[in-house]
């Protein structure tokens, strides 16, 4: 009885080591599973954006493709009609376009003032030569009764045609206010306060002896003009007063006469014609 009992402590103290060691084995299994999962997961999330960036370009999709199926049409009438876009009320917007519009401008005010400063010139000369042509008679004609008449009644030969270069008629000098009178009958082709050099002048058509005559008068007195653009004159009939304007140093009336297109010396066809 003694052996057996002796036999049997033994056994009892061995049951709790293989206890624990049993534990052992089940746990190792367990933590294995655990960091693989673990390791599983921090690779999922390494290589999901990774297998994002290579997805097919096919498999992408925009906003805009998207939201096709709901897109709206525009539906355009047959009838409808191109139209070209009017830019005059559009400003300028690039720097060339900028220079160009301030530049216009600019000649635009510079304009304005040359004609400010010839109306005030204008208005100075009419003042001035107003106490010159009071006593004047404009119903006065011309001496003479022939188809052709002396611009002035009275005169100083002046310069002559071609003389002192480019000049293309007469200078009979005479005083400031001096009516001057039509060569001829005619219709007034021209009628200026400006008529380039000539300064204001009259130009007048006429036909005589079946050739065309042309007859101009220049360097006026501001605001003495007579007659207009279009309107018929008689020989002999106040036209203007002498002045000097334009290109002139002194008063006197530029003559020409142009028969035909061509320029004849205007004294000499005086001399011939005028009675």
């Amino acid at each position: 009885m003694v052996t057996s009992i002796t036999a049997a402590a033994p056994a009892a103290r061995t049951a709790p080591a293989r206890s624990a060691s049993s534990q052992r084995r089940f746990g190792k299994p367990v933590r294995s599973a655990v960091i693989l999962s673990m390791v599983a997961g921090l690779v999922a999330t390494v290589a999901i954006p990774a297998y994002a960036a290579t997805m097919p370009a096919a498999e992408t999709v925009t906003l805009q493709q998207m939201s096709a199926p709901d897109n709206q049409s525009l539906v355009v009438a047959s009838d409808s009609t191109a139209a070209t876009l009017d830019r005059s009320s559009y400003s300028a917007t690039t720097a060339e376009e900028i220079q160009k519009k301030k530049d216009q401008e600019a000649a635009a005010a510079a304009a304005a003032e040359r004609a400010r400063q010839l109306a005030a010139n204008a208005s100075k000369a009419s003042s001035s030569s107003s106490s010159s042509s009071v006593s004047v008679d404009l119903n006065m004609t011309a001496p003479g009764s022939g188809e052709v008449r002396w611009p002035l009644t009275s005169y100083k030969l002046g310069r002559g045609l071609w003389d002192s270069g480019y000049h293309q008629g007469v200078d009979l000098l005479a005083p400031q206010g001096q009516p001057i009178f039509a060569a001829a009958a005619g219709v007034v082709k021209v009628s200026q306060e400006s008529y380039g050099g000539y300064g204001v002048a009259i130009v007048i058509e006429h036909v005589i002896n079946g050739q065309k005559v042309s007859t101009t008068y220049g360097h006026m007195t501001y605001g003495t003009r007579q007659v207009q653009a279009g309107q018929t004159v008689a020989a002999g009939q106040v036209i203007g007063l002498v002045g000097s304007t334009g290109s002139s140093t002194a008063n006197h009336l530029h003559f020409e006469v142009h028969i035909n297109g061509s320029v004849v010396d205007p004294y000499a066809w005086l001399q011939q014609n005028a009675g």
